[in-house]
């Protein structure tokens, strides 16, 4: 069993953040936020995926004047992105959104900072340092050369010393890179210092394929690690396939259960029916389904039937027919043109 890391709680709108409360599960809005009808759809559609805090883009004032509207239609935390201007920071907070993603060394005099951590005081909204390979201070730069793990740490800490000198603690960090190694390497070095709680991510982790690989790697190693408190899979693909992969990752790792897990073998000499796109229309029928069951699609008679037993529902294929199973016990022998129907029947019926 994975031992989380302790961090102090936060509490982001209905959901509270760190003290051992689960892995929360975060994307970001891919759509124009003064859109307010196209982007309040996005994340409608994205809370049915399983989204459970959202960030927003607010690049201009029209965009943070959108933010009250989005928010009277949707149903998790609202975050606002800010960078430099702290005028859109205080407009966010008068809209009513949940959290800001703000850098208060990278907005000014000391005296706009204080602004927004008065306002954000007033209206118990916790604020994200979220530190960047890509957008880090030059003088680290200079100092480091490149942006180590620990110029990614001590960006974080000089950004957490300016809300601290105002007494503002409802702080969550993340150090993201889009190098794994470096990604990991920053947050252990981060975790073993600090007791805020983190929002992991690989930073422009990638296409789906390359992005899926990265970011399951470095935050599998991070999640097991029992480091992490939100997370948010960055991929160049629509917004619902990084909550998907994010339930996956966690699923893996036994830290939450959201929607099936598919068993399947990867085939062999041995299989005896036509598994692969079997596996796959499995899969896509299953995917709207939110219960956490297990679903065993095997194909021989060596590791089918066991792995079938141990699974909720389950199929395994023989020469030409297949055996249906539930809850370890065999329900029914079919014809291999039969399974899925069989499957599907028996799954949607329980």
């Amino acid at each position: 069993m994975i031992k989380r890391e302790k961090t102090r709680a936060i509490r982001i709108g209905a959901v509270v953040v760190g003290g051992g409360n689960p892995v929360s599960v975060q994307s970001m809005t891919k759509t124009d936020t003064r859109d307010v009808r196209t982007t309040s759809e996005q994340i409608l559609f994205l809370e049915s995926a399983g989204c459970e805090i959202i960030r927003l883009a607010v690049p201009d004032m029209e965009a943070a004047l959108a933010l009250g509207k989005i928010r009277e239609q949707v149903h998790i935390p609202v975050i606002a992105d800010i960078h430099f201007d702290w005028r859109l920071a205080l407009e966010a907070i008068r809209q009513g959104v949940d959290g800001l993603r703000l850098n208060p060394g990278n907005i000014g005099a000391e005296w706009k900072v204080k602004e927004v951590v008065v306002a954000a005081k007033e209206r118990s909204i916790p604020i994200r340092i979220g530190v960047n390979a890509g957008s880090l201070e030059k003088e680290l730069l200079d100092k480091y050369g490149h942006p180590t793990p620990e110029a990614l740490v001590e960006s974080a800490e000089g950004h957490i010393r300016i809300l601290e000198a105002l007494d503002f603690r409802d702080i969550k960090v993340s150090l993201k890179a889009s190098n794994v190694v470096r990604t990991v390497d920053a947050y252990r070095l981060f975790s073993e210092k600090h007791d805020y709680p983190l929002h992991i991510g690989i930073s422009e982790a990638g296409p789906p394929f390359t992005g899926t690989i990265k970011s399951s790697v470095g935050l599998g190693i991070l999640l097991s690690e029992g480091i992490g408190d939100t997370m948010r899979v960055s991929l160049t693909a629509a917004p619902e396939e990084e909550i998907r992969v994010a339930y996956e990752i966690l699923k893996s790792l036994g830290l939450r259960r959201r929607g099936p897990e598919i068993i399947s073998c990867p085939t062999c000499g041995r299989c005896c029916i036509d598994l692969r796109p079997l596996a796959q229309k499995v899969e896509d029928l299953m995917k709207d389904i939110k219960e956490p069951i297990s679903v065993a699609v095997m194909g021989c008679v060596v590791n089918g039937p066991g792995e079938a037993r141990e699974a909720d529902f389950g199929i395994a294929g023989g020469k030409g027919m297949g055996l249906v199973f539930k809850k370890g016990e065999v329900v029914r022998q079919v014809k291999e043109d039969e399974l899925l129907d069989a499957l599907m029947k028996m799954i949607k019926e329980s």
